[in-house]
């Protein structure tokens, strides 16, 4: 089918292959290393989204937008696909604090700028919106039709849900944490070394004052666990904010790339 594209359409059409299937994140890192327009359009080859939408795609992004992704609002998918995204799609919105309805909708157009940085591998493509608002670029979503799946089989469903959970995870990592390990991992810590303290302060009281058995009970435990368990989150955050500011020179490089800058001299008189 590339070849064929390629005879037919000319120096207009370019396509390239990887030797094997490396996933769909490795296909799109391919795909915008090489695309040399201002403007990048992606769309999934199973014919469920509608090329049409694309001019309303680039309007959105004429507006000031960086990346506009489109929404698959009536889908045409079965349940046991449609009623695990919805779950997805929510967390996503809650724990990234982006209003996008549908963050894995394979019809998006961005600028070329938003994509120089992006890093995607394993299932990272799914929360591209993500990444590319954490570095201050803006994100926009606009309805578009959805048409029933004519080619390909779909691998998205409950199993790899889990996944894109955990993969949600290394984004909330990556755009909140990374210049910060401390507060994340010493955030957890405090929430369950609370407990446990709570725990083990309960069954003193009661030790100290009605002379309360305390014995090998379940919950004394579970308190010791906690509290262990949370010193251990916050030990690791605390290694991890020394990690971070003994990288040597690179601990103060600038990560992220000036919009504009503006200067102003005052007169002198």
């Amino acid at each position: 089918t590339i070849c064929k594209l390629a005879l037919e359409h000319g120096a207009r059409f370019h396509g390239h292959r990887h030797r094997s299937n490396f996933g769909k994140a490795e296909a799109l890192s391919t795909g915008f290393s090489h695309a040399t327009g201002d403007f990048i359009v992606t769309i999934d080859a199973d014919l469920q989204d509608d090329p049409s939408e694309i001019p309303v795609l680039l309007e959105r992004l004429e507006e000031g937008y960086d990346l506009v992704s489109g929404w698959k609002q009536r889908r045409k998918d079965p349940l046991s696909k449609t009623v695990p995204s919805r779950f997805f799609n929510f967390a996503a919105r809650v724990i990234s604090g982006i209003g996008l309805h549908d963050f894995n909708c394979g019809l998006k157009a961005y600028r070329r700028e938003a994509l120089a940085d992006l890093n995607l591998y394993g299932e990272l493509h799914r929360f591209i919106p993500i990444l590319v608002h954490a570095e201050g670029f803006r994100v926009a979503e606009i309805p578009v039709r959805h048409f029933p799946r004519q080619h390909g089989r779909s691998k998205y469903g409950w199993k790899r849900l889990f996944k894109g959970f955990l993969d949600l995870i290394t984004v909330l990592l990556l755009t909140r944490y990374l210049k910060r390990p401390g507060h994340f991992f010493g955030g957890i810590g405090l929430a369950i070394g609370s407990v446990g303290f709570a725990i083990l302060g309960y069954f003193s009281v009661m030790k100290l004052l009605f002379n309360y058995g305390i014995g090998p009970r379940p919950l004394f435990f579970l308190g010791l666990l906690a509290v262990l368990f949370g010193a251990q989150m916050i030990s690791t955050g605390i290694i991890g904010e020394f990690l971070l500011r003994l990288r040597g020179p690179d601990s103060k490089r600038v990560t992220h790339e000036v919009e504009s800058t503006r200067s102003h001299l005052a007169d002198r008189n």
